[in-house]
């Protein structure tokens, strides 16, 4: 028998996650939270808190670019600004983004269950991101001043500079384990907690994309943890296990770091795909075509993605036998990715199709991603690569794919949940003129950089030839567009958080998935009563509907 949760009052007024006042109450009660809601509002608050530095660092950067001898800052400054850019952008903003916010606010709801399974280490999962950001941003501002390695801390850099690197590496280090517990728990939730009559098949393809992300998370990133714990020890104890001065080899350390990062791009990309599988059906107002084909592509996604590593090696001086297989594997993950575009493409065709703000995110994803995409495979293909590797064209294709692609899933998912999440509807109007700034910013800052890889422009260069300078002053002025639209995006969202117009419709969207059939914004426990799921993907009744219709 199903029973009404604590999220109900005595007066009946469901309360919701926002209001609800049990053991702690105000700032303690999101502090000490357990509740998976509230733990992916403490997300959303600290990722993008991050997410506005490493901008900042960005604009500061293609600012010192403007001019071919140098603009605000000196060289070691230069250094320090796209090393702490990227850390920001690739550990603190792009591989949890999705998954902490809307995979811990929603997956539970999606697969019907309370919470995660383990809401306390969820808990711990948070602090552990804070303090490892924290930890990024102290090596800062410490005597010493900030890494100026790169984000992939390379050998021999690694072990020679006399900047706050190790601080950085432990703030990494500890940045894996927060990634490691939440694929950890999501495993768990969803093998273990999945509601009465919600098979694999049923489940939506968000939840699919979470499920092959988590399984990267916990089998790759340990690799990356033990590889920065090395460096650290190599630097401090100058045993030679990686620098070539003491008998060490670099190689094997670019071999270590990659046989993570790689997956980490599917880390990254996957629960966006998911974001996109959940959006295009519900505004093209069909069915998603091929769902079992996009489910098992995002574990062929996960599984090809782990074994295609060395193709950011073609230029060290790898094997003939290697560099053939590790060009083929990497034609070959392309597929699985293919699916899916041909999938949405397929769903939205002579689909009614309803152009909401979620819905532009989407699209934008497609396009970017396919651009990122296609210049990887040609990047796949050993004597282009051995001619493009460290330009330009690199910086362009890793933009398109992890911001063109995550960030553009991220955006769409955030005006698709943005008012179920908190009850308040945005300007819709606004938001489309924000989308617009975003997608020709992004355009204009980082398609000029695949014609400068083209030229032989090479990339970390402080200073460059006059004749790229056109092309980084149209990718300077993208870049101020791409900002006024963050600014008009995150502007308007703020003020609707505080003043937009409330929502009590549970379905704003016409959405099938179980998060439309409850409370806005969602109750404390999620359920008024135990959720049953039955009939074909996207069909979800509640257990007292169901006895209705049976009467």
């Amino acid at each position: 028998m199903a029973s009404e949760t604590l999220s109900i009052n005595h007066n009946g007024y469901h309360e919701s996650y926002l209001e609800y006042q049990g053991k702690h109450k105000g700032i303690w009660g999101w502090l000490l939270t357990t509740d998976h809601k509230r733990i992916g509002v403490l997300y959303m608050i600290s990722i993008l808190s991050f997410f506005a530095v490493g901008v900042t660092l960005g604009f500061l950067i293609r600012l010192e670019l403007l001019t071919p001898q140098g603009t605000i800052v000196g060289p070691q400054a230069y250094n320090e600004f796209f090393t702490v850019h990227g850390v920001i952008m690739i550990f603190l903003f792009i591989i949890p983004v999705i998954s902490a916010i809307f995979g811990n606010f929603f997956l539970p709801i999606l697969i019907g269950a309370k919470d995660v399974a383990f809401p306390r280490i969820n808990l711990l999962s948070w602090y552990l991101y804070l303090t490892g950001g924290a930890l990024v941003l102290l090596a800062i501002v410490l005597p010493g001043g900030a890494p100026d390695t790169g984000w992939t801390f390379y050998i021999p850099y690694s072990v020679r500079t006399s900047t706050n690197l190790i601080i950085t590496l432990v703030a990494a280090f500890i940045l894996g384990m927060s990634s490691i517990l939440t694929g950890l728990n999501f495993i768990s939730t969803i093998h273990r907690m999945r509601a009465e009559g919600m098979s694999w098949f049923k489940m939506p393809l968000f939840a699919w994309s979470l499920y092959a992300t988590s399984w990267i998370q916990v089998i790759a990133t340990p690799i990356v943890g033990i590889t920065l714990v090395m460096v650290i020890v190599e630097r401090v104890f100058h045993v030679g296990i990686f620098d070539p001065t003491l008998g060490g080899d670099p190689i094997l350390y670019q071999h270590l770091f990659w046989i993570y990062s790689h997956p980490a791009v599917y880390i990254i990309i996957l629960p966006a795909m998911g974001v996109i599988s959940e959006i295009v059906p519900v505004f093209s107002q069909r069915t998603i075509f091929g769902y079992k084909f996009i489910a098992f592509s995002s574990i062929a996604i996960a599984v090809f993605g782990s074994l295609v590593w060395a193709h950011h090696m073609f230029s060290t001086g790898i094997s003939d036998t290697a560099e053939f297989v590790f060009s083929l594997l990497t034609f070959l993950v392309a597929i699985p990715s293919a699916i899916k575009v041909f999938n949405w493409i397929a769903t939205l065709y002579k689909g009614s199709i309803l152009l909401e703000p979620p819905l532009l995110y989407a699209l934008a994803f497609i396009f970017l991603f396919t651009i990122g995409g296609l210049t990887g495979i040609i990047q796949g293909a050993i004597s282009l690569d051995i001619y493009l590797t460290d330009t330009y064209f690199i910086v362009a294709h890793f933009h398109y794919t992890m911001f063109g692609g995550t960030g553009f899933g991220f955006f769409a998912a955030l005006h698709y949940w943005f008012p179920k999440m908190f009850g308040r509807q945005y300007n819709k109007k606004i938001a489309k003129i924000a989308f617009w700034f975003v997608f020709i910013g992004f355009n204009t800052l980082y398609f000029p950089m695949f014609i400068l890889g083209w030229m032989g422009m090479p990339r970390r260069s402080y200073h460059y030839l006059p004749q790229f300078q056109p092309l980084h002053v149209l990718s300077t002025v993208g870049s101020w567009i791409l900002i006024t639209g963050l600014i008009i995006m995150f502007t308007n969202l703020f003020r609707s958080l505080l003043k937009g117009g409330k929502i009590t419709k549970k379905n704003i969207w016409g959405g099938e998935t179980l998060e439309w059939q409850i409370e806005t914004p969602p109750t404390f426990e999620n359920f008024e009563f135990e959720p049953k799921v039955f009939e074909a993907p996207y069909e979800y009744k509640q257990n007292e509907i169901e006895k209705e219709e049976v009467k």
